[in-house]
């Protein structure tokens, strides 16, 4: 069994690396601050094909497979977790249209995604459902030839700068299963009867956008619906492993940046005469720090590996979420 990455996947991390460090960290806490979206890191970030690494070349993307992504989101986390979700959340929701779109959604709506020319997301949680998804009570409701759609959702990734949502609605009040019914449709940010309010008062993570949605009888045409009707709910869950992966990947990020201002601190910060990392009390800290950041990540690429096979690690992926959460 062979740990060490391969060349390629070393050139990655390099390059994510690189720019993490000296692109994204000087200015994150200006940012942060601001709570501006740092749209000019975007652009430099498209330029290094760091926007798309997962969607297919033949979809405008960088054709990396699941590990190389993983890898990416890491280092991008280590950098400035706010900045990094900016930049690697531009194509979250492209999961369900690279498995269940068509081939005209893809070339319409994927394409100038990876290309970097539009920015989607995903609205599932409400503020009544989250991770429960069953419970959403977004309606979507069949008038003549296309479907209108009313409802909220909340803490949607990318919600008030979006070009186009991929909105869950419960299309069956009475289905014969309760995760039955849910329907996934696109939804056009500039339809009328669409609202999108940012939320500012974030306690981190403020240079990425984060909004409440409002849908008032937003009409959206039956070829906007994503997959099979009612199955959205079931399509979802097929691709739940990558997305608890990529959450694990940005928790080792984010731990690994924490353990490098650490460290940086007790190497610099002197008493009785030495830096403080040379006394064995914080040498102790150090270590479990870096071992269990170490650990975090060998579950993620694991799951990572499984997912760049074909596989779809539902337990590995929870594993890695579960335990690289704790380590942050």
């Amino acid at each position: 069994m062979d740990f060490a990455l391969s060349e390629e996947y070393t050139l990655i991390r390099k390059t994510a690396r690189r720019f993490a460090k000296e692109v994204m960290r000087p200015v994150a806490e200006e940012y942060d601050e601001s709570c501006q979206y740092p749209y000019e890191i975007v652009e430099e970030a498209k330029k290094l094909d760091l926007i798309a690494p997962s969607i297919p070349e033949e979809y405008g993307g960088a054709g990396m497979d699941f590990l190389a992504a993983a890898i990416v989101i890491e280092e991008l986390f280590r950098g400035d977790p706010g900045i990094a979700l900016a930049v690697s959340a531009r194509i979250f929701g492209s999961d369900m249209l690279l498995d269940f779109g068509s081939e005209e959604q893809k070339q319409k709506y994927l394409v100038p995604v990876a290309k970097g020319e539009q920015v989607m997301g995903s609205a599932i949680t409400e503020p009544e459902a989250g991770s429960d998804v069953a419970s959403l009570k977004t309606r979507a409701e069949l008038v003549g030839d296309q479907y209108v759609l009313n409802g909220s959702k909340m803490f949607i990734t990318n919600g008030s700068i979006a070009d186009f949502l991929i909105v869950f609605a419960r299309t069956d009040t009475k289905p014969p299963e309760r995760h039955g019914g849910i329907t996934a449709f696109i939804v056009e940010t500039d339809s009328p009867g669409f609202i999108a309010e940012p939320l500012h008062k974030k306690l981190g993570i403020r240079a990425a956008d984060l909004a409440e949605l409002t849908f008032k009888d937003v009409k959206v045409p039956q070829e906007n619906i994503v997959g099979k009707l009612g199955m959205g709910f079931y399509h979802l869950m097929t691709f739940f492993a990558r997305g608890r992966t990529a959450v694990a990947a940005q928790a080792v990020g984010i731990a690994q940046g924490a353990f490098d201002e650490a460290l940086k601190y007790a190497q610099e910060r002197r008493q009785f005469g030495k830096p403080i990392a040379d006394f064995q009390a914080i040498q102790f800290k150090l270590a479990d720090m870096a071992t269990d950041i170490e650990a975090a990540r060998l579950l993620v690429y694991k799951a990572a590996c499984e997912i760049a096979k074909g596989g779809n690690p539902a337990r590995e992926a929870s594993m890695a979420k579960l335990f690289a959460s704790r380590v942050a």
